[in-house]
């Protein structure tokens, strides 16, 4: 199937729904009300000026000569249903074709009976017939204005017909009644077309208001969830949208549309300012900001929005965060150095195990001296040494992906902790499970986790045996709020050193002679692997908390869903 044959089906299917929505907003009765309302606005104002005409008196020979009291009372009845059409369009109690086929049929008969009861077609009463009947032609439905223009033009001409019957009025004009009744019926056909395309413009206008105003939300919506920090200034340096990642970089809580700029960041504020006045200064300040004890460097990227880029108007400002690119850097560069590692243990390996393999051979040799055995037992102690770094790197290096299963924390921490104590013949007491629930789950590689798990372990009881005794304990639950679960290794080691904690998860970091560096580093890497996260903690009292947190468990049924 080629593109025009996909895109015909989307282009009718998106056509329809158009139309649909269009047919729907005309359907819906708001136009029709507003016209009502304002017809019977007119309406009222008609009947107060006959009355009014009639008690002033100011021509007699028109409005109610022929008869006034055929005429009082007609006017004062059309004021009474203007009145109350107009209590019944603010309760709107009738259905919309009722009331409006009621309201025309009730002015026919009015205007003809106040013709009627002056001085004929002459008084040119009759002439407001146009507008009545022409309004409620926009607004009725198709079939209704030709028989209300019909019903017009037998009562203008029954009125003709009765005059000269009763010789009322002086002499008849049929021509002019014609003339009228022409008019009247041209005026019915040829509104409703129009209100048709009225009513298509207006429900265009609507639904591309609502179009404006869900791209305008969803503008909104995409600028506050960007990760890019964005503020936007006016000339008069007032903030005008600034989004989340701009609060929380700034530190700031309630910068709102309107707020100045000196109130969220003073620097950046004075630097603008004098970025305005003088156009040799560098529109990508950078900036140290310090919030809640900590500092960060933050550069600002300053475009001005004014026409031809004119200082003098409105700026949009990008804010980075320079740690955290910094981070980023270093993140790549860790791995391109990373890669080169593998690639040199992969290189050096064999040499190594050369030399280790000649070492062994002349250790087993006749005839050497104390001092030829102790440099072998030195050549073999260290070849060992660089054979197990090698096997590190190019175990990250070879990473696989992860294999997620889901397990029970309790009965897999047995297992576990069984194996771990038999294995480095630990003592009654010295390594010990805390209480967990039975129905705690996990969800993780459990290769990884084994080897997570026990590289912590080792590590917590190499350093607690360094105070004297052996105390490693394990544990496990959920965090609050969000309730991950969580193991936790405990020792009761010295600590690690406040100016060191943020460097333990470097690779070849070790604050202990004969160790690789690469432990804590492989560790953090497999948890992220497996979406946990892995994290120092002092232990209060002395020791130190390696906390391993899992990914939320409510994905996972989610994940399983799709």
């Amino acid at each position: 199937m080629n593109q025009a044959q996909t895109e015909a089906p989307l282009k009718r299917t998106f056509r329809g729904s158009r139309d649909a929505m269009i047919q729907k907003a005309i359907d819906e009765p708001d136009l029709t009300w507003r016209v009502l309302v304002t017809l019977n606005g007119f309406r009222l104002l008609a009947c107060v000026a006959f009355l009014g005409i009639f008690f002033a008196k100011t021509d007699p020979r028109f409005f109610g000569h022929s008869n006034p009291t055929l005429y009082i009372a007609t006017a004062a009845g059309y004021l009474v249903f203007a009145i109350l059409s107009g209590i019944s369009l603010r309760q709107r109690w009738v259905p919309m074709t009722v009331l409006g086929t009621t309201q025309v049929v009730v002015d026919i008969a009015a205007i003809v009976a106040l013709m009627h009861a002056s001085s004929g077609i002459a008084s040119g009463i009759g002439g407001l017939l146009i507008i009545f009947v022409g309004a409620g032609s926009l607004v009725l439905p198709i079939r209704y204005p030709a028989i209300l223009a019909a019903l017009a033009t037998f009562a203008i001409l029954g009125q003709q017909v009765l005059a000269q019957i009763l010789e009322l009025a002086g002499p008849t004009n049929y021509p002019a009644a014609g003339i009228l009744s022409g008019i009247v019926f041209a005026i019915a056909l040829a509104a409703q077309p129009l209100a048709r395309r009225i009513q298509t413009s207006e429900a265009l206008a609507r639904q591309f208001s609502v179009d404006l105003k869900n791209l305008s939300e969803l503008n909104q919506y995409i600028v506050q969830h960007l990760r890019e920090s964005i503020v936007v200034v006016d000339d008069e340096d007032d903030v005008r949208l600034i989004n989340s990642s701009a609060l929380r970089l700034l530190g700031s809580s309630d910068a709102l549309a309107g707020t100045p700029l000196v109130a969220v960041f003073e620097p950046l504020a004075e630097y603008i300012s004098a970025w305005r006045r003088n156009t040799t200064m560098s529109s990508h300040p950078e900036f140290t900001l310090i919030t809640e004890g900590d500092s960060a460097r933050v550069t600002a990227h300053l475009a001005p929005l004014g026409k031809d880029g004119q200082r003098g108007g409105p700026i949009l400002i990008f804010l980075e965060d320079v740690g955290l690119m910094n981070a980023r850097v270093q993140q790549s560069k860790l791995a391109s150095l990373g890669r080169l590692s593998a690639s040199i243990a992969h290189e050096i390996r064999n040499p190594v195990g050369a030399m280790s393999h000649a070492a062994q051979l002349l250790g087993e040799s006749q005839g050497l001296t104390q001092e030829d055995v102790r440099l072998t037992d030195i050549i073999q102690t260290h070849s060992s040494r660089v054979s197990h770094i090698i096997d590190n790197v190019l175990q990250l290096s070879r990473r696989d992906s992860s294999r997620p299963e889901r397990l029970f924390l309790k009965s897999w921490l047995d297992e576990f902790s069984e194996e771990f104590v038999r294995t480095l013949e630990l003592q009654e007491g010295q390594f010990s499970v805390g209480e967990i629930l039975p129905e705690l789950e996990v969800r993780m590689d459990t290769s990884h986790l084994r080897q997570v798990l026990w590289n912590l372990c080792d590590n917590a009881v190499k350093y607690a045996s360094e105070t004297g005794g052996i105390m490693v304990e394990l544990q496990a639950g959920r965090m609050q709020g969000k309730g991950r679960p969580y193991i936790e290794v405990l020792d009761c080691g010295l600590g690690v050193d406040a100016t060191t904690a943020d460097k333990i998860f470097e690779p070849f970091f070790t604050a202990r002679s004969g160790g690789t560096g690469l432990g804590l580093y492989i560790s953090r890497e497999l948890c992220e692997l497996n979406h946990a996260t892995l994290v120092y903690l002092d232990r209060p009292g002395g020791g130190s908390i390696f906390r391993m947190v899992f990914a939320d468990s409510e994905r996972w049924d989610i994940q399983d869903e799709k």
